[in-house]
Parts: structure tokens; C-alpha cells; sequence
């Protein structure tokens, strides 16, 4: 097999893996939001890492597939295209900044802090901009806290996971390879 297709192949695999652990890291803690049907999960901190590790692409894949599935699976049906393209819109925003930011390992770890905080805005904004107009009208508001505050844990969670995943050197290989 040569290096090319072996790069290749790395990647899917890795972005197979993201997908999984996004879906499992957002249906396996859940605390549920009152009054909202709603839950927080830390599955956003995976969809962070799926755009860093693996580039804006296929972190577009991994982390809005991961968590649409997690809808899927969950019976959140009505959410699973709105959720697919706002955790696919969070992956690209988190790789893309790694991309032009993270330079030094002091400005990738900056990056990886930029990308929760895109989250934040992404999935509060884009939650309550999709409930608004095609669900709910004015009670999407509603769902506003608690997205901000899984976003904020997205971002604490990523940044703790960040250098854990950098320590496992084919993960640090594609992420190298991809933002160079």
C-alpha cells in the first residue's frame, strides 16, 4: 500500500472514529434542559475536535454526521438535518481557524479555544435561529441558556482533550498533515 493511499485510508478510518465519538459522547451523559425537551451533552467538544484533527472537510463529516445520528438514534428526528448542518458548520469553523491560527503550539491551543467559542455562537445562534423560523417561533428563545452553556462545556472539554489527543502520534500525524 503506498503513502498516499494509506494517508487515505487513515483519514476515513479517523473520521469513521470522530463520527462515533461524537454520537456516543452526545447520547451517552445527558442532562436533560427544563422546559426545553432538550439536553446538554458534551458531544460538542468531539465535533470541535473532528475540525481540528481532522481539517474543515472531513471534520464537516465527522462531527455532522456523529451528531445527527445522535438525533437519529434518539428521536430527536425533526432536528437531525438542523443538526447535521449547524455541527457541520461548527467543524469547518473549528478547523478553518485552526488552519490560519494555530502556528505555534501556543496558537494551536488558542485555536482549539477560538473553535469552542465559534461553537458557543453556532450552536446557540443556529438553534434558536432554526427553531425560530421552522419550529417554534418565540419559544425558541428558550433553548438559548442552555446552549450557551453546553457550548461553554464543548469548549472546556476540548481544550482539556486537546493535548491528550495530540499525545497519540497517529493523531497528531493527521492533524500535522491536514494543517500544514
Amino acid at each position: 500500500m503506498n503513502t498516499t493511499t494509506n494517508s487515505k485510508l487513515k483519514k476515513i478510518v479517523l473520521t469513521a472514529l470522530f463520527a462515533a465519538l461524537s454520537c456516543v459522547a452526545t447520547m451517552s451523559i445527558k442532562l436533560p434542559t427544563p422546559g426545553t425537551g432538550g439536553y446538554i451533552h458534551p458531544g460538542d467538544a468531539m465535533v470541535i475536535l473532528s475540525g481540528i484533527v481532522l481539517g474543515p472537510w472531513w471534520g464537516l463529516l465527522a462531527g455532522g454526521i456523529g451528531s445527527a445520528m445522535a438525533d437519529l438514534l434518539g428521536g430527536y428526528f425533526v432536528y437531525v438535518p438542523i443538526t447535521f448542518v449547524i455541527k457541520a458548520l461548527v467543524a469547518v469553523c473549528a478547523g478553518l481557524l485552526y488552519q490560519k491560527v494555530g502556528h505555534t503550539s501556543r496558537s494551536r491551543y488558542a485555536a482549539v479555544i477560538l473553535g469552542g467559542i465559534a461553537d458557543i455562537i453556532l450552536v446557540a445562534g443556529g438553534y434558536c435561529f432554526c427553531e425560530y423560523f421552522f419550529l417554534y417561533g418565540s419559544g425558541a428563545f428558550a433553548s438559548v441558556p442552555a446552549n450557551l452553556i453546553q457550548g461553554l462545556g464543548g469548549l472546556i472539554i476540548s481544550a482539556v482533550l486537546y493535548p491528550i489527543l495530540m499525545a497519540v502520534p497517529d493523531v497528531r500525524q493527521t492533524a500535522n498533515a491536514v494543517n500544514e
